[in-house]
């Protein structure tokens, strides 16, 4: 058994929640090795002025309140993104929020955006040194917000500076009305402010604003998001969110409310991944997620029109050397079609649209 093998029979007697506090102090306090990333050149590209080391990166979540991104960096993930962190602390939703599905490698969340708040996660942000890798801040608004589009200039606003690119999270299941911000009207007026904050900062090169979508959207809905942020020239999207449907599912947590994510998602996710490649005509770079715990899963997002991938919801179940072993399969599957960097399979499975 490996040494995850262990820790995992003992964090999977505890709660899930418990269990990821037990981790995050872990690695706060440098309990947890690092490991040797892949290095390989064919892992390696250019996006939004930034060099990603290798395309798989840890999604938010994992570190709400920017606490362990260097830790984390530091298991071979080539890309951290922090939070959500919403402008003012909230405790979240009521316990139990998070159930693991075991027999489908899978989780539901209700978490509701706990976070420690923007003034300490921007604190924890200034501690970066040149030597950390790239970080992301994933912004949100607060559950009781009268103005949840100004929480999101807030965030930004606050933000600007301390991380390489930001993600608006307006697809999380867990805050009421806030995936009504996906809707056309909301979503032109959310992405005009948020670029004005940004366009008017001074930057050499302007942090990347990237837009997380639902995996539930219809194809309606998706022609709309897809012509707002082209409008906007938006600098990328994440595919997808957790989501409120529940395919087949084993767990006799199944029907617990909240967003699931995991192995189940896969398929649903990677097809709405594709559908949106195809709507931007593949002009956008788009971060796959959703169920990858391999490198063939990976693979799968890429071909289907990701330039990036993350995970999360897999190192549950796979410790967190999962980065390591994923992009090592990466590597393997490219070289294998005679691929010399990862760029060349983006959209693979989109050839006519090349």
């Amino acid at each position: 058994m490996s040494l995850y093998g262990l820790i995992k029979s003992i964090f999977f007697l505890l709660s899930p929640e418990k269990a990821h506090s037990l981790a995050i102090i872990a690695l706060k306090y440098g309990l947890v090795a690092p490991l040797k990333k892949n290095n390989s050149p064919r892992l390696s590209q250019n996006l939004w002025s930034l060099k990603f080391p290798n395309p798989i990166g840890l999604a938010a979540g994992f570190d709400k309140n920017a606490e362990v991104y260097d830790a984390m960096l530091g298991q071979g993930f080539g890309f951290v993104e922090t939070g959500t962190v919403t402008p003012l602390a909230q405790a979240g939703n009521d316990k139990p929020r998070i159930f693991r599905l075991t027999e489908d490698n899978a989780v539901i969340n209700r978490l509701g955006f706990n976070n420690k708040g923007l003034l300490y996660y921007a604190a924890q942000l200034k501690k970066r040194t040149k030597n950390d890798g790239i970080i992301g801040a994933n912004i949100g608004a607060n559950k009781l917000s009268d103005d949840p589009i100004n929480d999101y200039v807030i965030g930004l606003k606050t933000l600007l500076g301390l991380a390489d690119y930001f993600t608006i999270n307006i697809s999380s299941p867990n805050t009421p009305g806030l995936r009504a911000l996906q809707g056309r009207e909301a979503l032109d007026e959310l992405l005009t402010k948020l670029k004005s904050v940004r366009d008017q900062a001074s930057f050499i090169s302007p942090p990347a604003l990237i837009l997380k979508i639902a995996p539930d959207l219809n194809q309606n809905e998706c022609e709309d998001i897809a012509e707002i942020i082209l409008k906007h020239k938006i600098d990328g999207l994440i595919v997808s969110n957790t989501t409120i449907s529940r395919p087949d599912l084993c767990s006799s947590f199944q029907q617990q409310s909240g967003g699931l994510s995991g192995e189940p998602l896969y398929q649903l996710s990677t097809q709405i991944l594709s559908t949106m490649y195809k709507m931007t005509k593949g002009q956008i770079p788009i971060i796959g997620v959703g169920g990858v715990s391999t490198g063939l899963q990976a693979y799968g997002k890429i071909k289907a029109g990701a330039s990036l991938v993350q995970l999360y919801s897999a190192l549950i179940y796979h410790g967190p050397s999962l980065a390591v072993k994923i992009a090592q399969e990466l590597d393997d599957l490219l070289k294998a079609d005679c691929y010399d960097n990862i760029s060349q399979a983006i959209g693979a499975d989109h050839k006519h649209l090349k």
